[in-house]
């Protein structure tokens, strides 16, 4: 079986073709147009830009992902289209995309959670033997989504049985790094220039920078990034302006406030495992590549002997392929009734 995966709740536009046979898949092509420079000048993400970036280069993203895998758009047997959650305008583009192709060639198209795919995609590079007869031991499992628009613990009993226990009650992580290096003066996304100058080199700590650990003692399984921001600003405020723009002072921020974002992470995860009593944990999202945090996980995950699940770096931050693979997963509630798709901007999973 041959699936076309489409992806555009943000600012990524990913077409991925994925093919299936008895052995396992083979990722034919996964094509991905980032709008990371357009945006950057606003600090952020401007959904209405978005949407135009999405209907300007799906075609093109497509016809590029077709050339690569060496197929035409009549041995599509499947398509995976993200319907939410997502900015509306961007899902939109994506599904009306989506619906042209179904009705042309007559495909079966099924709605994929966003969520759910960076789950999944965890296991891409595993086979069905493994999917099959290895997975189901290694459940429960808690699944930590965390991007700039999510911050979620979820738990997980087998592929498409969830329930969402904790998720962000303001700003998501990812969220929280980019306003945090925006007051730093790094442009957008924060999240790597941060990660990249935290890990600079310094003689010593001069500035002594403390920064809080929001909710991470409360009994909930739910986040607060948006005063951990404030802390950083009401700082950088009280510092005369030589000091501020000091290349040292960059890098303490930078460092506490990945310190602090990775401890809250962590250590709300690692309550819920305990508590649920599940055998592995699972990492997904675009702040999934941030390697300090997979090294926390990696390290205290090891000694709590608990399996640990985190998706190459490729496969963390939007992408065709999580979605085409998680469409196969669902592949029996694909329809035809390409009609009847829509957008759902706040899809919970």
């Amino acid at each position: 079986m041959i699936v076309l995966g489409i992806e555009t709740s943000c600012d990524e536009t990913g077409i991925s073709v994925i093919r299936f046979h008895q052995k396992g898949w083979e990722i034919l092509s996964n094509e991905v147009f980032s709008q990371i420079k357009i945006h950057a000048k606003y600090g952020g993400v401007y959904p209405l830009l978005a949407k135009r970036e999405h209907q300007k280069k799906l075609p093109l993203v497509f016809q590029r992902a077709l050339k690569k895998a060496k197929i035409s758009e009549k041995e599509i047997e499947l398509i995976g289209v993200v319907t939410g959650p997502g900015l509306e305008p961007c899902l939109w583009q994506g599904i009306i995309f989506t619906q042209k192709i179904s009705q042309n060639f007559s495909i079966p198209v099924v709605e994929v959670n966003h969520i759910e795919a960076h789950i999944i995609v965890n296991f891409i590079e595993k086979n069905f033997y493994f999917l099959n007869s290895q997975l189901p031991k290694l459940m429960p499992a808690i699944s930590l989504v965390v991007s700039g628009g999510h911050t979620q613990l979820i738990l997980m009993e087998e592929i498409g049985k969830y329930r969402l226990i904790g998720e962000t009650r303001d700003d998501a992580a990812g969220e929280c790094f980019d306003k945090v290096a925006r007051i730093l003066g790094f442009e957008y996304p924060g999240g790597p220039a941060i990660a990249k100058l935290a890990e600079s080199k310094l003689k010593s700590l001069k500035y002594n920078i403390k920064l809080p650990r929001p909710m991470i003692h409360q009994k909930n399984y739910d986040f607060s990034f948006s005063g951990l921001k404030t802390a950083v600003l009401y700082d950088f405020k009280s510092r005369p302006k030589k000091e501020r723009q000091s290349k040292e002072y960059k890098i303490e921020m930078a460092r506490e406030v990945q310190e602090a974002i990775v401890d809250v992470l962590v250590s709300k995860t690692l309550k819920a495992a305990k508590e649920f009593k599940v055998r592995s944990v699972i990492l997904g999202g675009g702040v999934a590549a941030n390697d300090r945090l997979r090294k926390e996980f990696e390290l205290q995950l090891k000694a709590l002997s608990l399996n640990f699940f985190v998706p190459p770096k490729k496969f963390c931050t939007d992408n065709g392929a999580m979605v085409a693979f998680s469409a196969f997963f669902h592949r029996k509630r694909a329809t035809k009734n390409w009609q009847e798709i829509t957008a759902q901007a706040n899809l919970r999973i």
